[in-house]
């Protein structure tokens, strides 16, 4: 059937342009429904008339219903949005981009989404359903999750549902403590409401991400910090982002001559508090509170994610620390980008 597609699209070549445009409309619906044409039409960087002309289409086709609330997708649509799923995948070359990307960084798995999330923020809400999949299939009926903060981890945290965690017993936990970034991006925040999403629980690290060596080793003592560290230690599954490592300086608002340094040092990638330049050097760690990367490499889960063109540099940079059982999950933005000193 894939091979079918390709070949007819040769003779007809806008019929695959059409059908993906149709499917990616589709699943937008599905991930922010209900949903106004308006707000949509934004969210993927087109118009309204085209939209409307688009849903108009779909909604004949029983595929959407377009209430009062805004557009929803049908049963109908949903059915077919699971046959399109790996099909479109193979089509438009992202299984062969996934395979590519898993075989140059020698770590268990790759899923990439389709786009852009620097050109088309809704890509983030895909990467954030996608590392939300990610978890669920790999819970067992009892489990730790270690989470940290970001924007990245916050969409996931909403993509979770109570289905997710029936007959499981849950405990979501801090990875580390909070670096002072908006309030709903904070670690505590999204682990409670992962909690409260899958019927789980969860616990709180209050602790600042970065302090100084005095606090640090003072706070190791005391024994409500050392008992959630040893909770957060023994966590079965890792959850994190990777971030650009001017912009986490900048969040963490790092000293002038620290800065400097990372500056200097030319770092590019940041993650758990160590920056990386682009050979994956740790040109400069922060004493952070919380998960260490020599932490990862004993046999647990760790799904990293990250998105975007920009942060294509800091995905390599970071992946040669990574431990080989990392799942990256990442759009095509970056996989493109990184892939073309590969080619």
């Amino acid at each position: 059937m894939h091979t079918f597609l390709k070949t007819q699209s040769q003779i007809v070549p806008d019929m695959l342009e059409v059908m993906q445009k149709r499917y990616q409309i589709l699943r937008s619906i599905r991930l922010t429904e209900p949903v106004g044409r308006r707000t949509l039409a934004e969210m993927l960087g087109t118009t309204e008339r085209i939209l409307r002309s688009e849903a108009e289409f779909l909604k004949s086709r029983q595929l959407i219903d377009i209430k009062t609330a805004g557009m929803m997708v049908t049963s109908k649509g949903n059915r077919l949005l699971l046959e399109l799923d790996e099909m479109m995948r193979e089509i438009t070359g992202i299984k062969q981009l996934e395979r590519r990307l898993k075989e140059i960084l020698h770590i268990a798995e790759v899923v990439i989404v389709p786009g852009d999330s620097d050109e088309t923020p809704l890509v983030k809400e895909e990467i954030g359903k996608a590392c939300a999949e990610k978890l669920y299939s790999s819970f067992s009926d009892e489990d730790i999750i270690a989470v940290t903060g970001g924007t990245t981890m916050a969409c996931t945290a909403e993509m979770l549902s109570a289905h997710m965690g029936e007959d499981r017993n849950l405990l979501f936990v801090p990875a580390r403590g909070g670096i002072g970034e908006d309030v709903k991006n904070q670690a505590n925040v999204i682990c409670a409401t992962m909690a409260e999403k899958t019927g789980g629980s969860h616990r709180v690290l209050y602790v600042p991400d970065q302090v100084g060596r005095e606090v640090y080793e003072s706070l190791l003592k005391e024994p409500a910090i050392t008992e959630i560290l040893s909770i957060i230690k023994s966590a079965k599954i890792v959850l994190h982002g990777i971030g650009d490592a001017i912009t986490m300086a900048g969040r963490r608002r790092t000293n002038e001559a620290t800065m400097k340094k990372i500056i200097e040092e030319k770092a590019v990638g940041e993650a758990f508090g160590y920056y990386f330049n682009e050979n994956g050097e740790i040109v400069h760690k922060v004493p952070t509170i919380g998960i260490q990367i020599s932490d990862l490499h004993d046999g647990r889960v760790v799904i990293a994610a990250a998105g975007g063109k920009s942060k294509a540099k800091a995905i390599k940079s970071y992946m040669k620390s990574a431990p080989h059982s990392t799942i990256l999950i990442t759009d095509e933005g970056a996989a493109n980008e990184f892939l073309k000193g590969h080619l």
